[in-house]
């Protein structure tokens, strides 16, 4: 019989994603409750990132809308001495930025967590991405590692669990062309080693022997065809992750990401073993990050699962009608189109009265890839139209029906707060007339998952 797993913390939950500002949730964690903290905030880059799914409105959720840097570090600090506060004593935290702000970055965490307490400035060099043509290519990011036990070296390290074979990518440049032309020689046992003087001493380095990487870490950034992206703007690789959550934690460490995302971080430290805490202000982005937990890494969303030790849950997210009102045009139609199981429309802008589609089981391919038949090449699917407003009246109903109608589907799915007696009527009307069904849904039948009985 399988154990069943031990609950890390008497004092935090953990698989537990919020859905909210995480100043107001980091205040409500107690202090040296987290093993590992990993954040990627919003760059200082005073630009606009590739919005998610290719959405034009949804840019206003995942801006960098810092006007200045002071104001971008303004709206850390609070934040860096929150997490500061959470981290255990042998703890790591590590600071995901860009070359923005980055020695603005470094300032802040050297007062809040101490300059002793740096470890390390990591580069993550990458190669993906455009050209620049009037400066030198910005192809990095930056990592701060700190730890408040860096002076006695009593924070976790497991460099040997990442090592890599030497002569890869990060064994590289002069240094692999003075590799290359040391003297080979064999030892007692047949294997084959180099020997490298050093400073008058002799040092002996086996071929096969792995090494610990350096501080610039060359990772490859997400491609436009990774099985791996979703589309999210900012998403990271899971290597990238992997390797952090591996050498800074241990197995069942709590780890914690309060500008989660997409849920990278949470999916490498589900994968490997850990405790995860997640936090995101955007309920797009939870929703996201509980279905790649889902698919990903067969975690199973369930309040009665996660009570004994084998589901995740996640939290605030707006449930009452009224939360839902208040929340804007975009990430409404985002969390419609999510709730009934469906995939934001790629062009929502300009999207002729469709926001999102619902492929049925029976399309859904086996196997990722265009081969296979990724999404976007199925022809097998059901538009979803979704309006904030207190009823959709008719003249919504015959935008929709003439979408469905130039789209040649046979079903489609109206979301709307209510609809109106004409909107209904022309609903039946349409059935009557085209044999093609639209399909009127409540957000009060979605919230009270009472959709089962609507018709198929």
């Amino acid at each position: 019989m399988t154990a069943k797993p031990r609950k890390p913390s008497s004092l935090v939950d953990t698989r537990t994603a919020y859905c909210g500002d995480n100043l107001d949730q980091l205040r409500k964690l107690p202090d040296a409750c987290v093993d590992l903290i990993y954040i990627d905030p919003p760059f200082n880059s005073n630009r606009n990132y590739e919005i998610f799914w290719g959405e034009t409105k949804e840019k206003r959720a995942f801006d960098d809308r810092n006007e200045s840097t002071q104001a971008y570090i303004d709206f850390m600090r609070p934040r860096c001495v929150e997490m500061a506060r959470v981290l255990k004593s042998k703890g790591s935290f590590y600071y995901h930025c860009d070359w923005h702000a980055s020695h603005y970055v470094k300032v802040m965490l050297d007062r809040i967590l101490g300059e002793n307490s740096f470890i390390n400035e990591i580069v993550w060099a990458y190669e993906s991405g455009g050209r620049a043509i009037s400066h030198f290519h910005r192809k990095h990011d930056v990592l701060f590692l700190y730890s408040p036990s860096a002076n006695t070296k009593a924070y976790t390290f497991n460099g040997k669990d990442v090592a890599i074979p030497r002569g890869r990518c990060e064994w590289c440049g002069s240094t692999l062309l003075k590799w290359n032309n040391l003297k080979k020689n064999v030892d007692e046992k047949g294997r084959i080693y180099r020997t490298i003087n050093s400073a008058g001493k002799l040092y002996r380095y086996y071929d096969d022997e792995p090494v610990i990487p350096g501080d610039v870490w060359h990772i490859s950034h997400l491609q436009q065809k990774d099985p791996e992206r979703l589309g999210y703007p900012t998403q990271k690789p899971l290597a990238l992750l992997d390797r952090i959550i591996k050498t800074s934690t241990n197995a069942n460490d709590i780890v914690l990401d309060a500008f989660c995302g997409c849920g990278t971080a949470l999916v490498a430290a589900q994968n490997l073993g850990r405790q995860w805490i997640g936090i995101d202000i955007s309920p797009t982005a939870c929703r996201v990050m509980a279905k790649r937990l889902r698919d990903v890494c067969g975690l199973q969303e369930d309040e009665t699962l996660w009570k004994s030790g084998r589901g995740f849950v996640v939290r605030d997210l707006p449930w009452t009608e009224k939360q839902l009102r208040a929340i804007p045009p975009f990430e409404f139609e985002n969390w419609a189109v999510i709730a009934l199981g469906g995939i934001p429309n790629k062009a929502q802008v300009g999207d002729m009265g469709i926001d999102g589609r619902i492929y049925p089981v029976s399309s859904m391919p086996t196997k990722s890839g265009k081969i296979a038949g990724e999404l976007d090449f199925m022809n097998v699917w059901y538009p979803i139209q979704v309006k904030q407003k207190d009823k959709a009246g008719r003249p919504d109903i015959d935008l929709f029906a003439a979408a469905m109608m130039r789209e040649k589907r046979a079903k489609g799915f109206f979301v709307s707060f209510e609809f109106t007696s004409d909107a209904l009527r022309e609903v039946d009307a349409f059935y009557r007339r085209e044999r093609l069904v639209i399909v009127p849904l409540t957000v009060r039948e979605i919230l009270e998952k009472s959709i089962a009985g609507k018709p198929a």
